[in-house]
């Protein structure tokens, strides 16, 4: 149905496609993996007419049922997109938030589709929007279709954008990283409603993705794109069971498993030192002053809960989005004050380590500027005299290398580091005051899997030097089973489950940490 011939795109003059080769045929799916900057999103948007105006088709072109879509030195043909966007060939994007109106009532937008596309009186609209509504799963449509976007979830929210997709069954689907901001069981839901939808629309689909797991469960055949080509192609099976590529075989290497050994940076299990201790700890909504919604039961976010984290551990924090993890986090910080119960610590400044450095990170400022301000804030390290500018200018230098990055990213901005490298920043961030103890809140679910790892390396390896404790969020149970040493599973505000990692990966007691890991496979 689709070919791509020899199709190369510049942007400015720099090819960031070049010379790529693809076919998919009636029904099948293929999946296109690689790290950021491969030029996976690109090749799919020039093929959906979605590329940015600066950019350039050099060389090649695309046919879609032998209709030549576009070509290089030609102009493209827009009314000839505009017939085939949403009716022929439809896109899901990786953030429904920013790609639905906020302002506009989900059920309107999809309805949009059926005006530009069909001959359908308003109320056969409506009803045939709520039928695509319940086809996706989305329960109770009615409510749903009069809801706007910041009323629903995440994962309700992609299955709009998904509903928006099919609704005129289009032969081709593009899905560009569909589920990257979703919880495994939300994942798994929008994978299982992906496959169901090709195997009863028959229609075709390009699923682009930087989770090989994901990929080797839906696709029929993986592309693997690096650098702007296509570097391996091959049925799924062939790619992931024999690669011939040493990229690929890095990227599969890369990618968590339950398989791998876990290494722990705890040094002795046996003595245990806390440096924080949580009892019976609940936290409430806060109003606009700041107080908590005292006496409504439905204010409480998080319930009663106990535990501590020792002295050079990693204390894993798993559950879906909306349980009540980050709130947690933010009362141990102190950023949340609306709690009742107890939070004792044992180190000074708790840091923390956001998922996404980019909008945590001042873009104005300098990495070294950046590296310096927690030292500015406190004055000094420890008990020790007060810093001069030139102590902490030796500290930030001093902790940029030991995040692995060189000099020479001093006087740089964020907008000039890639994703990797402005997590380094955030750790070195979070380190230079010599916390103690680092909630790390989703810290590589933003990453390729390759720089994933790398990251991860490096968390683990400062561990052991400066005896950090981690509180480790994140929905990616195989991240977590490398990462951590104990695992606490949170469902609806409530802690069903905490234990040491193997004896939970082994033998979980609540039916809700069973079904988290079953998902995860």
């Amino acid at each position: 149905m689709i070919k791509i011939e020899n199709l190369s795109v510049a942007f400015d003059g720099t090819e960031v496609v070049k010379h790529v080769n693809l076919e998919v045929t009636d029904g099948e799916i293929l999946g296109i993996v690689g790290e950021s900057g491969s030029g996976k999103s690109v090749t799919a948007l020039t093929l959906m007419g979605l590329v940015s105006d600066t950019a350039t088709v050099t060389t090649g072109r695309i046919l879609v049922d032998d209709c030549v879509l576009r070509e290089a030195g030609k102009k493209v043909d827009k009314a000839l997109y505009r017939t085939m966007q949403g009716d022929s060939m439809s896109m899901i994007f990786q953030e429904p938030m920013t790609s639905l109106n906020p302002t506009q009532k989900v059920g309107r937008q999809v309805e949009e589709m059926l005006k530009l596309h069909t001959v359908l009186e308003k109320e056969e609209r409506k009803q045939k929007v709520l039928e695509t509504f319940e086809a996706v799963g989305l329960k109770n449509a009615p409510t749903v279709y009069d809801s706007y976007p910041h009323q629903l979830s995440g994962g309700m929210r992609q299955r709009v954008m998904i509903a928006m997709a099919i609704i005129l069954h289009p032969d081709l689907v593009v899905a560009d990283e569909p589920t990257t901001a979703l919880d495994v069981s939300i994942q798994n839901q929008i994978v299982s409603l992906l496959k169901e939808i090709n195997t009863k629309e028959n229609n075709s689909m390009i699923f682009i993705t930087h989770d090989l797991n994901l990929a080797r469960r839906i696709c029929d055949r993986v592309a693997v794109m690096k650098d702007g080509l296509v570097v391996e192609l091959g049925s799924t099976e062939d790619i992931f069971d024999h690669p011939k590529e040493a990229y690929t075989k890095n990227l599969i290497e890369a990618v968590p498993s339950r398989l791998k050994k876990r290494v722990s940076a705890m040094k002795e299990r046996g003595k245990r030192e806390p440096v924080v201790q949580v009892k019976d700890l609940s936290v409430y909504y806060l109003d606009g002053n700041g107080n908590p919604f005292a006496g409504k039961k439905k204010s409480e976010i998080v319930h009663n809960v106990s535990f501590d984290i020792y002295k050079g551990e990693s204390l894993g924090l798993v559950g879906e989005s909306g349980c009540g993890k980050t709130t947690l986090s933010k009362a141990i910080l102190g950023i949340h004050g609306g709690y009742t119960g107890e939070i004792v610590h044992a180190t000074v400044r708790p840091q923390m380590i956001f998922q996404d450095p980019y909008s945590s990170l001042n873009p104005a400022k300098t990495i070294g500027w950046l590296l310096q301000e927690p030292l500015r804030a406190q004055g000094r390290l420890d008990q020790s005299k007060a810093m001069t500018k030139a102590d902490m200018e030796t500290a930030a230098y001093d902790m940029l290398r030991k995040v692995g990055m060189e000099e020479k990213y001093f006087h740089r901005k964020p907008s000039q580091l890639s994703g990797g490298q402005r997590q380094r920043v955030s750790i070195g961030q979070a380190l230079i005051t010599r916390p103690g103890l680092i909630v790390a809140d989703e810290p590589v679910s933003a990453l390729d899997v390759t720089v994933q790892a790398q990251i991860m390396e490096l968390m683990q390896k400062l561990q052991q030097e400066m005896e950090l404790s981690y509180l480790f969020i994140s929905h990616d149970i195989n991240v977590v089973y490398h990462m951590c040493d104990r695992i606490m599973v949170m469902k609806e505000g409530r802690i069903v489950e905490i234990g040491e990692t193997e004896s939970v990966f082994r033998n979980p007691k609540d039916a809700y940490t069973a079904l988290l890991l079953k998902d995860s496979l």
